[in-house]
């Protein structure tokens, strides 16, 4: 089924102005007055990646307006104080890194190359040097997420890329092939949610849909947030996302979704993981890393992505955050909330069906 331009385009409004109804994890306001403005209250992995999807989508339609209100939320909160530093409060620093390409703000700029050196330097490392998945809530010792990559690693190779920093891209190159070395399974290409060396063990080696569509996204936002991938690294991690959506794309669902564990239809569909799934498969065909006859797969996500957004804007049937589970009804037991990430994920399915409708030859 074909979706017209401006279907996709009022849908888009309504998922921008369902995020800027957030003020926390399943806490809506009523949308604000005016100028369009972000109300969420804390600076952490959630927000993170809702703002990342806002600004791409205010990139693509060359809204300025859009972009003083991502600037206005980044001034409220580091004037605010931020949070101790982890792994999950640095993921507003990537959207921050793409954002100092549009705003003067040279302190803002100071404190990208402060938090990528923090990484670097600071951050706790497991064996083999991976990234801890450090966390508010705790330092989860010994262990590597999958969600790490996307919460850490795009960011740094982001910095190093706008900054000149060929030693902070190289580390982000080299978190990606360790946490592939104990998080991916070569049977079927997909990712566990975890690894600790504290017992050497994946957890309930759960295949989780919205883990491994982190994943999915990571492979081609990293190869272009950057100008240069080696030939090896580019060749090895295009195999390894074309091993996962192999299977991923095994296990859509006749409706479109994908389901909280990939392999488990008994599980609950899973919107903001079948929206991350799609846009990685579009973005990978977009990069020549995903064969294009996968096309159908993303196509079909997207239509049942548009029947899962309320005519508020939220995105309905998102999973809240999910911590290691050690069982797999751990995973089928997590309740659906109204959630940043869920809006963002969305968000950046839309931009990008949205700019191939508007082909010329579309």
């Amino acid at each position: 089924m074909l979706i017209e331009p401006e279907l996709l385009s009022e849908t888009l409004s309504r998922v921008a102005l369902g995020l800027a109804r957030l003020k926390g994890i399943n806490e809506t306001v009523a949308a604000p007055d005016g100028a369009y403005q972000l109300q969420f209250d804390e600076w952490d992995w959630e927000v993170g990646v809702g703002i990342y999807g806002l600004i791409r989508h205010a990139e693509a339609v060359g809204d300025r307006s859009l972009i003083e209100a991502i600037a206005r939320w980044y001034d409220w909160q580091i004037g605010r104080g931020l949070p101790p530093r982890q792994v999950n409060s640095s993921s507003p620093m990537l959207p921050l890194s793409v954002l100092i390409d549009h705003v003067d703000r040279p302190d803002w700029e100071a404190l990208v190359r402060d938090w990528a050196d923090w990484l670097m330097t600071k951050l706790a490392r497991t064996e083999d040097g991976g990234f801890q998945h450090v966390v508010k809530e705790r330092m989860n010792d010994g262990e590597l997420w999958d969600d790490t990559l996307f919460m850490t690693c795009l960011f740094l190779a982001r910095a190093g890329e706008r900054f000149g920093r060929q030693d902070w891209i190289e580390e982000a190159f080299y978190q990606f092939l360790v946490h592939e070395r104990y998080l991916a399974d070569p049977v079927t290409g997909l990712w566990y949610h975890g690894w600790t060396f504290n017992g050497r063990h994946n957890f309930a080696k759960a295949f989780w849909a919205r883990g491994n569509s982190w994943i999915t996204v990571a492979i081609p936002e990293l190869f272009s947030l950057v100008s240069h991938v080696p030939d090896h690294l580019q060749r090895h991690l295009t195999f390894v996302l074309r091993s996962q959506v192999k299977t991923l794309a095994a296990h859509q669902r006749d409706n479109g979704m994908f389901c909280t564990l990939v392999c488990d239809p008994g599980s609950p569909e899973e919107t903001s993981a079948t929206a991350a799934i799609a846009y990685g498969i579009l973005r990978g065909i977009d990069l020549g890393l995903l064969d294009a006859g996968l096309k159908p797969i993303a196509d079909k996500a997207l239509e049942a992505v548009l029947a899962r957004i309320d005519e508020s804007g939220i995105v309905l049937e998102v999973s809240d955050g999910t911590p290691m589970g050690h069982t797999l009804d751990f995973y089928r037991q997590i309740p659906n909330v109204p959630a940043p990430y869920g809006q963002a994920l969305v968000m950046l399915l839309l931009v990008r069906a949205m700019a191939e409708r508007n082909e010329p030859d579309a």
